[in-house]
């Protein structure tokens, strides 16, 4: 089922980089949507855009919950040394008999949304057993809007958080349905976790594929081996100013990897509950993910 379109609004730069801004630091929405309307471009209102690229999610499900390929359920696991102790998870396996190799699906930086839970419901339709964690489950889970999400996310220990992913990872990957053929993806937030899980796993992950993610320090480099397959969106400059340090560590360490950089889009491109959605390449970055997946876990 193709999405309906968000928005018709063609949305200014400077609305896409304060929606950047107000979704990665502590400037709350009133804030953003106070500054946005300073701003007239073409006629059009600041507000107006900004109003735009607020996530409508039940327009952006692209996999029924019911649809006959996958079967999803909530599981809990515990998760010594994270942030209570416990975690809780969406796992969607194919309805074909498995084992499947596993894929981890890992949220942006404001717990498990229904975006996250239709990509991992999408991966599930390719064949694969796919867990998307909530970081936010040890305390009482996504609370059903991005703006109460981020403000929680943030007031967590982020290395007790970061824990509570690699425990997600590691009870996928010996999951009773899982090969133990691990692979890993996530976006904004969830794409530097993902580099993080490539970083601690090391050959227990067999390939990554990071979206938009923060990059691992050169020294943390040297210990990956999974190969990444990296996504990048043309205008986040915040991402983009990290990759050369990255790629000459990458280089340097004769790791295998191919990168992604895709024209015209945003940060979130693939996010298809806001106008910073690129269809073209939200669908050419997800056929990459996929085939190094299969290549890699199948």
């Amino acid at each position: 089922m193709k999405p309906e379109k968000i928005s018709e609004i063609e949305v200014d730069q400077q609305i896409y980089d304060l929606y950047d801004e107000y979704c990665h630091t502590d400037m709350d929405r009133r804030t953003f949507l106070k500054r946005a309307s300073a701003i007239t471009v073409a006629g059009i209102s600041g507000l107006a855009m900004a109003q735009s690229l607020l996530p409508r999610y039940a327009q952006a499900q692209t996999i029924s919950f019911t649809d006959e390929r996958i079967k999803a359920t909530y599981v809990d696991y515990p998760s010594e040394g994270g942030t209570s102790g416990e975690m809780r998870g969406y796992l969607v396996q194919p309805s074909s008999e498995g084992p499947h190799p596993s894929v981890i699906v890992i949220h942006e930086n404001r717990g498990l949304n229904p975006y996250i839970e239709d990509v991992a419901r999408r991966f599930a339709a390719e064949g694969f057993l796919a867990l998307a964690p909530d970081g936010l489950s040890p305390v009482g889970g996504y609370p059903g809007n991005d703006d109460d999400g981020k403000v929680l996310q943030k007031s967590l220990d982020q290395s007790k958080l970061k824990q509570d992913m690699l425990n997600s990872a590691n009870f996928l990957k010996n999951h009773e349905l899982s090969t133990g053929k691990l692979g890993a993806t996530g976006f904004c937030w969830g794409g530097g976790t993902t580099n993080f899980l490539a970083v601690q796993m090391g050959d227990e992950l067999l390939a990554g594929a990071p979206f938009y993610g923060a990059s691992p320090s050169a020294e943390d480099v040297a210990k990956i081996t999974a190969p990444l397959a990296i996504h990048n969106a043309s205008g986040d400059k915040r991402i983009n100013a990290m990759w050369p340090d990255f790629e000459a560590a990458l280089k340097a360490n004769n790791k295998t990897y191919e990168y992604f950089l895709y024209d015209d889009t945003q940060h979130g491109f693939h996010n298809n509950s806001t106008p910073r959605y690129n269809e073209a390449a939200a669908k050419l970055a997800f056929e990459r993910t996929v085939a190094l997946f299969k290549s890699t876990l199948t």
